[in-house]
């Protein structure tokens, strides 16, 4: 608005909680709280199948919420609490207040209507001001940490929630910047640990951009708008040099590792050394898996975070054997070995064909949720895609781990708070939902090609630059 700018990355909070009933073998609709049998309530429900035959349900649900899973065998049934499900929710709503705020005080303020979903709001003003103000519905939780189911007997309740202020802030940090990317940001002496989130992404992203804007440099708007497609890896600059010293038993892959001795770390889509590396970390993180994790949970953990596995990689934990470094060493060959072999079997024997951004390899194709519901024709109008992709899960950049990429930044925003008119965004696919339209899918190669464009602020400007108005006039 005319003071102030701001935005959001994801702050994880603990809003649910899984409870756990013994029920009534009288009358499982019936569950103990508090020492009494307490009424589920039922509501009866048709839901009609299509070339079939209605199904008939009841959903039950306790004085927390509704039952997920009814265990008759066991007389257990199980309900899942949920803090945004209070009045007041409306995911985003809150946004109303936000676009109003004059001052950080009244950023705050507008954030504390902010139920849903967890937040790291951050805000700048034209005075020079910066903040930063965790923001979403906080159940307090006096005599447990929230991390595992509880009784639903009435030992477990909820003393109300956190004041959405008291969730932790920043303003005005003396380093001159502040960054936020999804990563646990909780101050170790936090008074209120069990009241927030327990799952974070991991912290390499930010790392980097604190790396970046930590530098000393001065910086324009041109800097922030390429922070926000940097691609360089951290983890890639931590574990390849430990490549250094040993040698590959195949020629293929001791002339990966060569290619790898002498990487930028950038995962860049022309990147062969990206290429190599992205196969690498992927057979690291399903081989360590297969160590770390005993076989009769297997079917249960299926992801351990990266920051983990790089750690006991750098300390030579004992899951990789009892030699130490040396059984390390071994793995970190082996697992090189076995993602150049990935990569001949994917793109070729043509080392030269490995780069990192391509259909076969990290692209975006972006399914429409009918995509498999229509023809190949109008399946080809609502997709969008494929175009090559850079980065990974683990750069500022983030492009996810998988081939195809499914989730990351659509929506960008960097600001000139001397000129609001120099203000940048990136969206995708486009502005408007109808395929039909011109604007459905016309942002979409800017966006995967990493390229802003205006969005302006002044009515001038926007008169000019517009190419549809619409006047929507109440009917008399």
């Amino acid at each position: 608005n005319d003071y102030g700018a701001w935005g959001l990355t994801i702050f994880d909070i603990d809003a649910e909680d899984l409870y756990v009933y013994q029920l009534n073998p009288q009358n499982q609709n019936q569950y103990k709280y508090q020492g009494k049998w307490e009424d589920m309530c039922v509501i009866k429900d048709t839901i009609r199948v299509k070339d079939g035959s209605p199904a008939y349900v009841e959903h039950r649900y306790t004085r927390h919420g509704p039952v997920t899973y009814f265990d008759k065998e066991n007389n257990t049934a199980y309900a899942m609490r949920c803090g945004w499900m209070e009045i007041g929710s409306a995911p985003y709503l809150s946004s109303l207040r936000m676009d109003q705020a004059t001052t950080w005080q009244e950023f705050r303020k507008a954030c504390s209507y902010n139920h849903i979903p967890g937040e790291n709001m951050i805000w700048a003003d034209k005075k020079g001001n910066i903040g930063w103000q965790a923001a979403g519905v906080a159940p307090i939780r006096k005599n447990w940490n929230g991390l595992l189911p509880v009784p639903g007997d009435g030992r477990y309740e909820w003393s109300g929630y956190l004041p959405i202020q008291s969730l932790p802030s920043v303003y005005n940090p003396s380093k001159g910047f502040w960054a936020t990317a999804n990563e646990n940001l909780i101050p170790n002496n936090y008074p209120h640990r069990n009241a927030v989130g327990w799952t974070w992404a991991d912290p390499y992203r930010g790392d980097r951009i604190r790396e970046v804007l930590g530098s000393g440099q001065k910086f324009e708007l041109k800097d922030m708008m390429q922070l926000q497609f940097d691609y360089v890896s951290i983890p890639a600059r931590t574990l390849v040099p430990m490549l250094k010293n040993l040698s590959a038993t195949s020629l293929k892959a001791e002339q990966a590792r060569q290619l790898l001795m002498k990487w930028n770390f950038e995962m860049a889509t022309t990147s062969i050394e990206g290429g190599i590396y992205a196969a690498w970390e992927k057979r690291i993180t399903e081989d360590i898996l297969l160590l770390a994790v005993p076989g009769q949970m297997k079917s249960s953990v299926k992801y351990i975070p990266l920051a983990r596995m790089v750690e006991w990689i750098q300390q030579a934990s004992p899951i990789f054997g009892s030699e130490g470094s040396a059984a390390r060493d071994q793995f970190l060959i082996t697992t090189l070995e076995k993602a150049v072999q990935d990569l001949n079997v994917k793109l070729g024997d043509d080392m030269t064909q490995w780069n990192y951004g391509q259909s076969a390899y990290h692209h975006v194709l972006i399914k429409h949720p009918l995509s498999n519901a229509v023809n190949a024709e109008l399946r080809k109008k609502l997709e969008v895609g494929p175009l090559s992709r850079g980065g990974n899960g683990a750069t500022p950049g983030m492009t996810t781990n998988s081939d195809n990429q499914t989730s990351g930044a659509s929506f960008r925003i960097a600001v000139d708070l001397a000129d609001w008119d120099q203000t940048m965004f990136t969206n995708t696919p486009g502005q408007s939902g109808d395929v039909n339209s011109p604007f459905y899918k016309n942002l979409f190669e800017r966006w995967a090609t990493d390229q802003h464009f205006p969005v302006y602020f002044s009515r001038s400007k926007i008169e000019k630059a517009m190419k549809e108005k619409w006047i929507l006039k109440p009917a008399r």
